[in-house]
């Protein structure tokens, strides 16, 4: 081994060779591989945005990994990690709580390969696999999901986006719930985001259309999830 590498490897205080880190970080990638497969085969099918979803999962689980061989034994490089990563913020709202069940199945996956505790995925990822899919297939029969679609829609602020929206949402959906409210353009306008179950015949274009025709409505973004 260069002399470079065998300094590199003595301050970080890793116990392990070159070769060893390169075939936990190649099983990381591996694992979340198969991690996203379970994901994809539980409730992936289904979401517009998966692909983006299982790409972070597989990323997610290597560089769980290398943080846990960068960390090893040491408290305070630890704690350094934990303040460099800090500064990290994660505004996307999940409209699945599922997708953050699988984002901590890839921590997981990622931190155990990293710290050498094989058994763990090697059993885990089965039996998490095989539960995961087992709930879907069974909400599947028991409850079957219809499409559904995110609409956000912008508006004045001091509109009440019931008495305005609703006459509309009324005849366009059979289901609707709001999943976030939030204020925009320095506190002067209102975003409002539905989870909306709309009919089989029903025309997106023509629910869009009417809802920008309303007075206080300043945008409408719909798409389907």
């Amino acid at each position: 081994m260069p002399d470079w590498l065998q300094s590199t490897t003595a301050v970080l205080e890793l116990d392990i060779t070159p070769q060893q880190l390169a075939a936990r970080l190649l099983l990381a990638t591996l694992a979340g591989a198969v991690v996203a497969g379970i994901c994809y085969a539980a409730h992936g099918r289904r979401k517009a945005d998966a692909p983006m979803l299982l790409t972070t999962l597989v990323l997610l689980t290597v560089l769980i990994a290398m943080v846990t061989l960068v960390i090893g034994n040491s408290v305070a490089r630890a704690f350094g990690l934990v303040g460099a990563l800090s500064i990290v913020r994660f505004r996307t709202v999940v409209d699945d709580t599922r997708d953050t069940a699988f984002v901590i199945f890839a921590v997981i996956v990622g931190m155990a390969i990293g710290a050498g505790a094989l058994l763990v995925p090697l059993i885990g990822v089965p039996l998490v696999g095989l539960v995961a899919i087992v709930l879907d297939r069974l909400r599947a029969i028991s409850l079957p999901e219809a499409p559904t679609h995110r609409l956000v829609v912008r508006m004045g602020l001091g509109r009440d986006p019931a008495t305005v929206l609703d006459p509309v949402l009324d005849r366009h959906t059979t289901r609707r719930f709001i999943t976030a409210s939030s204020t925009s353009q320095k506190g002067a306008a209102l975003d409002v985001t539905y989870r909306l179950h709309l009919p089989s015949d029903s025309s997106l274009p023509r629910l869009v259309a009417e809802l920008n025709q309303l007075d206080g409505v300043q945008s409408v973004e719909l798409t389907v999830q």
